[in-house]
């Protein structure tokens, strides 16, 4: 029996033909087809003495490419730096800090932030995930990011007793893309109404004008062409902030928090069997009943809560679900069920809407993907620095994103940041010239092979 796990080699250094991050080329292949790296350029522009040696847009480019790949600081690029025939003249560590230092103030990311949504209006044309006439779902959602240092600005301590930022942000459902991000302290509340209002304005700026036109501060509803519904946890669950949504002629759907007549509203409808409907999955099949032989279910109460305050038409819609170990806090004490509700102004059966609402929980995943791309990490000791790197996460996590969509099919179309680390971004190769031409041949028995070269062929296909 042999118990080892590797077989023994000679190791040298000096090998020659031989190149890694394939998938990492193809990404950048594709950013530079949908003019990333262009658009960037042209909004940063260069203000310091004579010619950059390095353009400011391939920086940010190729720093999206480094954080996709798992980098998590400029000293990172060292890892496309040491492919030259992959991806060209790639900026040392201190470049990309002066980057971020010097060159991405907040009007200049500003900037590029509007240059990037251009970016992003021809990449969802290209896709059918955003067409129709269905509302635009728009999810929000914060999360604490630890950071071990007191020298950085604006870190706080947070309600989980540790330390760091407390940054929020807005994401599309369907694409997932990272529409708005807000870097704030550790100690910044999650239900502050104007952060809240602050990152849906910049969501909304940064979707297609038709898809946006109506959803601004005081718009005219006439002006309306494609519904949005913002979802939230219960730190949007405040008249304040349901109220400033109907402002901008956005729907919301928004978890309600504990209170008193809730409960008792709740307690009401328990003791009315009619009135419950059983829940259905988000595939629209019914819940299966536990070993209790208790289901999931469903009704409104809006008759039975002073909804006074509400935005007119507001409706409260509550689930029961069967008990299980560890459960969460409920709305109310139960010994079957736990109870969970949200406040709506949309239209609809209720338990079409809680479905809907609980598909709020993408948002999990789509903060895990900037976590695994950079955003536990903040390098910088400067707050607009550090501010510049959230935004840059965002855009490398939809930039992988896009890719996926318009790139990849199958199980990789739909893969976390991890898995196509190993299996796609960082696959090796050949890499030999003939003809004046590069060609790359990816190892054999690599098992993405044939979904790398099938990308390449649909970046070609991109018009």
């Amino acid at each position: 029996m042999n118990a080892t796990s590797t077989r023994t080699v000679v190791v040298e250094a000096g090998g020659t033909q031989v190149v890694g991050h394939v998938g990492l080329h193809a990404l950048g292949a594709f950013a530079d087809r949908i003019g990333v790296g262009e658009t960037l350029s042209g909004a940063i522009g260069w203000n310091g003495p004579g010619t950059p040696i390095h353009d400011r847009g391939r920086v940010l480019t190729q720093t999206m490419l480094m954080l996709a790949g798992g980098g998590e600081s400029c000293a990172d690029i060292e890892a496309l730096s040491s492919q030259e025939r992959l991806f060209g003249d790639v900026c040392s560590d201190t470049t990309l800090y002066r980057t971020f230092t010097k060159t991405l103030t907040p009007d200049t990311v500003g900037q590029a932030r509007r240059a990037m949504a251009q970016v992003r209006e021809q990449v969802w044309r290209r896709t059918s995930v955003t067409d129709g006439d269905e509302s635009l779902v728009l999810d929000i959602d914060a999360t604490l990011v630890e950071i071990h240092s007191e020298n950085k600005d604006g870190t706080g301590a947070n309600y989980k007793s540790g330390f760091g930022f407390h940054p929020v942000f807005c994401f599309d459902d369907a694409t997932g893309d990272a529409l708005s991000g807000m870097l704030r302290a550790g100690n910044a509340a999650a239900n502050d109404t104007a952060d809240l209002l602050t990152v849906v304005d910049d969501a909304i700026s940064q979707i297609p004008p038709d898809m946006a036109a109506g959803h601004r501060p005081g718009d005219d509803p006439d002006l309306v062409e494609r519904a949005v519904v913002v979802r939230s946890d219960s730190a949007g669950g405040t008249h304040v902030f349901t109220k400033g949504l109907r402002g901008r002629n956005i729907g919301f759907q928004v978890v309600t928090r504990t209170q008193t007549a809730i409960s008792a509203a709740i307690a009401t409808a328990n003791e009315d069997p009619d009135r419950w409907e059983t829940a259905v999955d988000q595939d629209g099949s019914e819940a299966e009943p536990t070993d209790s032989g208790l289901a999931a279910a469903v009704c409104e109460v809006t008759d039975l809560v002073d909804m006074k305050g509400w935005p007119k038409g507001t409706r409260l819609i509550i689930r029961r679900q069967p008990k299980h170990p560890g459960a969460q806090t409920t709305l109310l004490p139960d010994l079957d069920y736990r109870f969970w509700g949200h406040y709506t102004d949309q239209a609809g059966d209720p338990v079409e809407l809680d479905r809907q609402m609980r598909a709020h929980a993408h948002v999990e995943d789509h903060i895990q993907r900037l976590k695994d791309s950079g955003l536990e990490r903040f390098p910088f000791t400067g707050w607009e620095a550090n501010q510049a790197w959230l935004q840059t996460v965002m855009w490398a996590t939809d930039l992988a994103s896009w890719f996926q969509l318009l790139c990849l099919v199958g199980p990789l179309a739909k893969a976390k940041p991890r898995r196509l680390r190993w299996t796609f971004w960082h696959a090796p190769a050949r890499i030999i010239s003939t003809a004046r031409r590069d060609i790359v041949r990816i190892l054999d028995g690599w098992p993405t092979a044939d979904e790398i070269v099938a990308a390449y062929r649909a970046i070609a296909a991109l018009t």
